[in-house]
């Protein structure tokens, strides 16, 4: 059922856009027929599918990295935002593009590069969820180190505001586009790049079921399983930091898919086996953000919404919800 939602949405958001193409046109050139006018194919080619293509890689990897963040901290708000991970590869990204005025010469090129923003953005993300994971083994209370993942993403804000206030217009304001989030800048040689480092964790994932599985119910329990959790802990970073960084880097920080998006892939198979939650959560974070950027596209306009303004409209009430009825969820969420 979800993967017949995701391909008609996956068409629908094909379809639209400020040039009208007919549908057959557009079937005609997804098959790899010569369209009528040659600047259809460049339309869809260049970037309305690669678009597509990014809200899905996006999605499903801001969910799955929220899924592994909520099942090791066993936190039903935890999520790569709020520890401060998307916050991380924010500084990551800040550093390289707000230096420039400050370093110049070749830093000032840097900024410019997506390859490297790419680096800078998984670094950064990657430091900050060592720092909260050796944080955790000091702190047991799940909400007391969701607070410490809070300051960490308020410290790096204000890092961040510091570059600003010593950087020039320029920058700020190629910074700030990339903070608003954006599915319409990636080229398919970076897009292959992006599936290439998707596919390689959704398969280290498929090795973390049983683990992930024994987590919900604490260390001590998956240890008397015979879990090697010092493996288990680098190999959940190691993903986490990957999907968040490269999503980060590409896109900018997408808020509310990675802690929304788990909670309605709990509901709809209502379970909390990770070998059916983990497939659902891609499928459900791919869904959620196509039908974002169809929003965003606001049909019948040219104009374009940032897609940080629709995903924080639509997780919000999710989150909101889950704070509600906490008491009832955890149990859920304990197994």
């Amino acid at each position: 059922m979800l993967l017949a939602i995701l391909v008609l949405l996956f068409f629908i958001d094909i379809f639209i856009g400020s040039v009208y193409i007919p549908p057959a046109e557009i079937l005609s050139i997804l098959t790899g027929d010569e369209p009528s006018q040659e600047s259809w194919y460049h339309i869809i080619t260049k970037f309305r599918l690669p678009r597509v293509i990014t809200a899905i890689l996006a999605g499903s990897s801001l969910a799955l990295a929220g899924l592994f963040m909520q099942t090791y901290f066993r936190n039903p708000l935890a999520g790569p935002f709020v520890l401060g991970i998307s916050s991380g590869s924010s500084l990551g990204v800040a550093l390289l593009v707000l230096s420039g005025g400050m370093l110049g010469g070749v830093f000032a090129g840097l900024g410019t590069n997506q390859w490297v923003i790419m680096l800078a953005a998984s670094a950064g993300a990657g430091l900050v969820l060592l720092l909260i994971l050796i944080a955790s083994t000091r702190i047991k209370d799940s909400m007391t180190l969701l607070i410490i993942g809070l300051m960490f993403g308020s410290a790096t804000g204000a890092i961040v505001g510091i570059l600003q206030f010593f950087s020039n217009a320029e920058e700020i304001q190629m910074f700030i586009l990339w903070t608003m989030g954006n599915l319409s800048s990636l080229s398919w040689p970076e897009l292959h790049v992006f599936l290439i480092v998707f596919g390689v964790c959704v398969l280290l994932s498929f090795t973390l079921f049983k683990t992930l599985n024994s987590l919900l119910l604490g260390e001590n329990y998956a240890r008397s399983m015979g879990i090697p959790l010092k493996r288990t802990r680098f190999l959940i970073i190691a993903v986490t930091s990957l999907l968040a960084g490269c999503t980060t880097a590409f896109c900018g920080p997408i808020a509310f898919i990675g802690i929304a998006i788990p909670h309605i892939a709990r509901m709809l198979i209502n379970t909390s086996q990770h070998k059916l939650l983990v497939p659902a959560t891609i499928f459900s974070g791919a869904i959620i953000l196509v039908l974002c950027d169809i929003i965003s596209q606001l049909p019948g306009s040219q104009n374009i919404l940032p897609i940080n303004a629709i995903t924080s409209l639509m997780g919000a009430p999710v989150i909101i919800w889950v704070i509600l009825r906490r008491k009832n969820y955890q149990k859920t969420f304990a197994g």
